[in-house]
């Protein structure tokens, strides 16, 4: 019966990230990638605006108005906030092309408790899912890598999103060694607001500080540094300041950050069976997630593991497609189900 219902609803994946939401729909592919931000009216908690416009308003609404993100390190902080996200997401993409719910995947970290599992699963069946079946994020960004993740050989994957950076020893369709860590791309952009505060008492915002990582950000030291203008607010003085940052500069703000996640890299070789650890000396690791864009992370993570590290063909939508990949093969696969 199950069956039936696929051939008439439009079954999806979902990417559920602390940064961005991605929407996978069977037979079609992404057909969305939206902000995973919601603003909210302060006094009534009347949700304004989701996704794109709701990140528009950050730093820029008055005060009635909060833009928020409902998820924090892979995991829901604000369950109704979250459903309504959900809600709103699986209504976009669903429309009315359907009289029937979606059965829906989600990606979710390997780490999170059943608890969040469950919060996970109620808030997309409330939001008017069908069926929730949860896939690890790092078993999704394999198969999207297509990686021979069901050989009897390891196959080393480091996803790194915008809540969490995620490793992974996979081998026979199953984690062998994970690890992960609550440091990814937000955090590398809290380390370049902290960094302009403290260093020219310049206020930035988020968007802001993403851009100046996108634009000259590296981990690894670039063939010819860049500067760049940053624009702000002087925190003493309240007027508009800029100020001209190099990309030396923003390596050395972005330095903590990039060194945790190489560090849970390391731990994660460490407890790497031998058997497996010798296959990874031909295949090496490959990268994955939003994060794995900065400029020079497959410089330094070789560097630091001396493994050959490659970027997936598509590190944004590695998750997405992969949990797809499983919804579109749901009956006959049945590894990483939560």
């Amino acid at each position: 019966m199950d069956f039936l219902y696929g051939l008439f609803s439009n079954d999806m994946a979902m990417d559920l990230g602390t940064a961005n939401t991605l929407v996978y729909v069977k037979n079609q592919g992404v057909v969305l990638r939206e902000p995973s931000v919601v603003a909210i009216d302060r006094d009534t908690r009347r949700i304004l605006a989701i996704g794109a416009e709701a990140k528009g308003m950050l730093g820029r609404a008055p005060s009635s108005i909060i833009p928020v993100r409902p998820l924090r390190d892979g995991v829901i902080a604000d369950f109704a906030v979250t459903q309504e996200m959900i809600r709103f997401f699986i209504r976009k993409v669903h429309a009315r092309r359907s009289l029937l719910h979606p059965r829906v995947v989600i990606a979710v970290p390997s780490c999170i408790t059943e608890v969040e599992r469950r919060a996970v699963r109620e808030a997309a069946e409330q939001a008017g899912a069908r069926e929730v079946v949860l896939i690890e994020e790092v078993v999704a960004a394999a198969i999207g890598a297509d990686l021979p993740i069901a050989e009897a050989r390891a196959n080393f994957i480091v996803d790194i999103g915008g809540g969490t950076t995620e490793a992974a020893v996979i081998s026979l369709g199953g984690i062998v060694v994970s690890r992960s860590v609550p440091v990814a791309g937000d955090e590398m952009d809290l380390a370049l607001i902290v960094h302009f505060r403290r260093e020219y008492g310049l206020v930035i915002g988020e968007n802001t500080a993403e851009d100046v990582k996108l634009r000259i950000g590296s981990a690894f030291p670039l063939k010819e540094e860049q500067t760049m203008e940053v624009r702000g607010r002087d925190q003493a003085t309240g007027l508009p300041k800029t100020v001209l940052t190099t990309s030396e500069e923003v390596r050395r703000a972005l330095l903590e950050p990039v060194r945790l996640i190489v560090e849970m890299i390391r731990d994660a070789l460490k407890e790497t069976p031998p058997q497996l650890s010798a296959d990874l000396v031909d295949r090496g690791l490959i990268l994955t997630g939003g994060g794995c864009l900065l400029r020079g992370f497959p410089e330094i993570i070789r560097q630091e593991t001396e493994l050959a590290v490659s970027q997936a063909a598509d590190p944004l939508n590695c998750v997405a497609a992969g949990a797809g990949r499983f919804l579109e093969e749901l009956d006959r696969i049945r590894i990483g189900i939560g």
